[in-house]
């Protein structure tokens, strides 16, 4: 009786188990998507998802300041590279997640159109792109355009955002009459339609490798990104308009 007593005491002293915290830094384009998969992963794990949305270049420099993410989702191999290179991630986690296609946009439901006509689409307006030097969006973007000689005739109209949500913001508040985002992008705006499809051979494959960081202190990191693959998040990955890795 003793015995039993003493063993509940220690019982009652000890800490209770508490769900672990996962800061995930993630591109912008992912919000809608991540956001459902979280909602679901929190339900069925106690977890606590952080998750901060910006430009995969943004979120690269901040990680390499040493601000606290546990994962790293970029929307650019060239930024993953930049923060395996300056061993802020565990490069053994490290996988191609997510791919993506680029899209010109306009409100509504707009026309189909090739992308030879851009220019005379545009007219006068305004072409809402991520930032083209460091955001990944808009890095496909100029690319695209420079491949199919359209670069030098709306470099002028560009109006530059800080990540792709930003760039989609500009179209559906009619602040800019087309813009080039991500196919997904598209899907989670009801107030853009897609006008054409950038050919693939336009630009560098679109990629979103993902890592755990050197800074993450919970094992959940990882078995949150093991879970991206698999179901429930691949459908809602793919009912956004990403394809997922096998």
């Amino acid at each position: 009786m003793r015995l039993s007593l003493i063993a509940a005491a220690l019982l009652a002293l000890a800490p209770a188990a508490r769900a672990d915290e996962v800061t995930i830094f993630a591109a912008a384009s992912l919000k809608d998507a991540l956001d459902a998969i979280a909602a679901e992963w929190q339900k069925t794990h106690g977890d606590t998802l952080v998750i901060s949305y910006a430009g995969s270049s943004q979120l690269a420099k901040q990680i390499q300041q040493g601000a606290p993410a546990d994962l790293f989702i970029s929307a650019s191999t060239a930024w993953m590279d930049a923060v395996q290179k300056s061993d802020d991630i565990d490069p053994g986690t490290r996988r191609d997640l997510l791919g993506n296609t680029l899209v010109l946009v306009g409100t509504d439901k707009p026309a189909s159109a090739d992308i030879a006509d851009l220019p005379v689409l545009l007219g006068d307006g305004k072409l809402a792109m991520a930032l083209v030097d460091s955001v990944p969006a808009g890095q496909y973007g100029k690319e695209a355009l420079t491949t199919l000689g359209l670069w030098e005739k709306v470099e002028g109209q560009v109006a530059q955002a800080d990540n792709v949500r930003a760039a989609l913001k500009l179209v559906s508040t009619a602040e800019a009459p087309l813009g080039i985002v991500y196919g997904s992008d598209a899907v989670a705006e009801p107030g853009v339609g897609v006008i054409a499809t950038f050919p693939q051979d336009s630009h560098a494959p679109i990629t979103y490798p993902a890592a755990v960081t050197r800074a993450a202190d919970t094992p959940q990191a990882a078995a949150f990104l093991d879970s991206l693959t698999q179901e429930p998040a691949r459908s809602i990955l793919e009912s956004q308009g990403f394809t997922v890795a096998p």
